[in-house]
Order: structure tokens, then C-alpha cells, then sequence
């Protein structure tokens, strides 16, 4: 991509982005277009990273190791559900991802452990990503029944309308009144200690 193209792409982005000055968004361009490697825009061909290189990322970069979590990230980035992560989706996740606002983060995570896109946290999505995102532990009893009695205390904890399952409205009351609950369900923001 030429210099003048690379501009207007930054300048375009930069208006749209909160989080990010423009030397940063520009930074960032120059590094997804290192990622995608060079590949000639042509119409009708999507460039952008699939979800094999953006799980890469979020291994290498961010200490993620979920699966399940890491490709509801890649979904939470691609925002048009083509299969891929364009630049504006890239510098607009990333946004969010790394210096999101509490409200910005809260809508994320939401999406991320909302596995069905319904707009509700259910009792099965919970046990789905607590028994995916907890250590195994060689014990005698069966480990689903400490995770649904996990699953109940979360809900007694979180549930404030009490209809047996999360809506984001009893999500962002228990997160307000305890910050850690934002990632109750698994790791899907970067930890500080990996940015380091």
C-alpha cells in the first residue's frame, strides 16, 4: 500500500477510533498489513486476518489459551461475520480490547460469554465456558456437579431480576458492584502481566 493510501486509510480510522491518537492507528495499520502479509487488494477479495492467525495473536500476544474464549473474541472483532478481520474491525476491536472505556469492556465481555447472541447469559452457557475455562482436577466426584453448583452461586450472585439467567442490565450491576466478576466466565480481555 502506498504512503498517501496508508494516510487516508490512518486519517479515516483515527476520526473513528477513541482510544488511539494517530501515530498509534498508524502504528497498528503497519502491523496488520505485516500480519496479513503483502497481498494486492483486489475488489471483491477480503484482505484481513482468518481466524487461525488472529487465535495466533491472541496466543502469542496475549497469553490466551481458551479456545472456546478465543473464537468469541475473533467473533467479537469481526463485526460484519465475514470469516475475517479487516483493518477498521482490527484497529476498532483493538480500541476496545486495550483501553476500552468500563462500559466499552463490559458490552464486550456481554458479547463474548453471550454464546447463542440471544442477549442473555443462560445456566448452560455458564456451565459451557466454567467447565472450559477451569483446571481439571483429578478427584473422586464428578467434576459437573461442583461446576453447576458453581453456575447456582454465580447466579444467586448476579441474577438481580432473578429470572434464571443474565441479562446485561444484571451483568453491569454485578460488575459495578465487583469489578472482578467482569470476566466471571473466562479470560477474554489481555492480562496485564502479559503486556508487561
Amino acid at each position: 500500500m502506498n504512503r498517501k493510501k496508508l494516510q487516508k486509510l490512518t486519517d479515516t480510522l483515527t476520526k473513528n477510533c477513541k482510544h488511539f491518537n494517530t501515530y498509534e492507528v498508524n502504528c497498528l495499520v503497519n502491523l496488520f498489513y505485516t500480519l496479513v502479509g503483502d497481498v494486492a487488494e483486489r475488489p471483491g477479495v477480503v484482505v484481513g486476518l482468518d481466524r487461525n492467525a488472529f487465535r495466533n495473536i491472541l496466543h502469542m500476544t496475549f497469553g490466551m489459551t481458551d479456545d472456546m474464549i478465543m473464537d468469541r473474541v475473533f467473533r467479537g472483532f469481526d463485526k460484519d461475520n465475514d470469516g475475517c478481520i479487516n483493518v477498521a474491525e482490527w484497529i476498532n476491536g483493538l480500541s476496545v480490547f486495550l483501553r476500552g472505556s468500563l462500559e466499552e469492556k463490559m458490552k464486550y465481555c456481554f458479547e463474548v460469554f453471550d454464546l447463542n447472541g440471544d442477549g442473555f447469559i443462560s445456566k448452560e452457557e455458564m456451565f459451557h465456558m466454567l467447565k472450559n475455562s477451569l483446571l481439571k482436577q483429578p478427584s473422586e466426584e464428578d467434576p459437573d456437579e461442583g461446576i453447576k453448583d458453581l453456575v447456582e452461586i454465580t447466579l444467586k450472585k448476579m441474577d438481580y431480576d432473578h429470572d434464571g439467567k443474565l441479562s446485561f442490565t444484571d451483568y453491569e450491576e454485578a460488575v459495578r458492584e465487583e469489578i472482578l466478576l467482569l470476566e466471571a466466565f473466562g479470560p477474554c480481555l489481555p492480562d496485564p502481566k502479559a503486556m508487561g
